[in-house]
C-alpha cells in the first residue's frame, strides 16, 4: 500500500531551500556531508515531527507538533536532515544535522512502503528515552499536524533505539505505549523518614 507523506507547509520548505542556498548556513552547519557535497542538495520526504509530552493515566499519548524534518538528498541518497520550527512569525529553518537517524529513517520509510495497510508517515520523538520513531498513522487524510497515536497505529523505533526495544520492528501503539509508560514515568519520591 502507498505511504502517505503530508505536504509540508510552504514556508517551512522555503526556509529549508533558503538555508540550502546560503553558503553561510551550510558552512556553519555541523554537517560535513553538506559542506563537501559535489551534487545539488535537495530537501525530500518532509515529515511532521511530534513530541510525546506525556502518557495520561488512561494510557493516551499526549503529543504536540514540534516541527517538520526534511531529509536532504545529494546524488540519490540522504546525507543530512533539516529541521524547521514554528515561530511567532511562522515556520523558520532551525538547523541541519546528520547521524544515524538519517539512514534509519530512510530504512523505516522503505519498510513502511511494503505495509499491507495505507499509513501516513510522521515522526514521534520520546525525549525521556532519547528515542525517535517513525509513526505510521492510520488517518491518511489528516494534515499531519494534529492527532494522537491511535492504539492501532504503528511505531517503528529508529536506530539507535533504547536498550530492550528493537529498532526497525513495527509495534502497535497499544503494545509499545505500556512499555514506554513504565520507562518514562519517574520513580516516586522516597517516603519521608526513609533512607534515600
Amino acid at each position: 500500500m502507498p505511504l502517505h507523506v503530508p505536504p509540508a507547509p510552504a514556508p517551512a520548505l522555503r526556509s529549508v531551500l533558503t538555508a540550502l542556498g546560503s553558503p553561510t548556513a551550510v558552512r556553519e552547519a555541523r554537517t560535513p556531508a553538506l559542506r563537501t557535497a559535489q551534487q545539488e542538495a535537495v530537501p525530500d520526504h518532509p515529515l511532521p515531527l511530534h513530541v510525546l509530552d506525556a502518557i495520561s493515566a488512561e494510557g493516551v499519548a499526549e503529543t504536540r507538533l514540534a516541527g517538520w524534518r526534511f531529509l536532504i538528498r545529494c546524488d540519490e541518497r540522504a546525507v543530512a536532515a533539516a529541521e524547521t520550527r514554528l515561530t511567532p512569525d511562522g515556520w523558520a529553518f532551525s538547523h541541519f544535522f546528520e547521524g544515524p537517524y538519517i539512514a534509519s529513517t530512510e530504512r523505516a520509510l522503505r519498510q513502511a512502503e511494503s505495509a499491507a495497510q495505507s499509513y501516513q508517515a510522521r515522526l514521534l520523538s520520546v525525549p525521556g528515552l532519547y528515542m525517535l520513531t517513525l509513526w505510521l498513522h492510520g488517518d491518511c487524510a489528516s494534515d499531519g499536524t494534529t492527532g494522537h497515536p491511535d492504539p492501532s497505529d504503528l511505531l517503528v523505533p529508529l536506530a539507535p533505539a533504547p536498550p530492550g526495544i528493537a529498532a526497525h520492528r513495527p509495534h502497535r501503539v497499544a503494545e509499545l505505549l505500556p512499555v514506554l509508560t513504565l520507562r518514562v514515568t519517574p520513580a516516586p519520591p522516597p517516603l519521608l523518614g526513609s533512607p534515600a
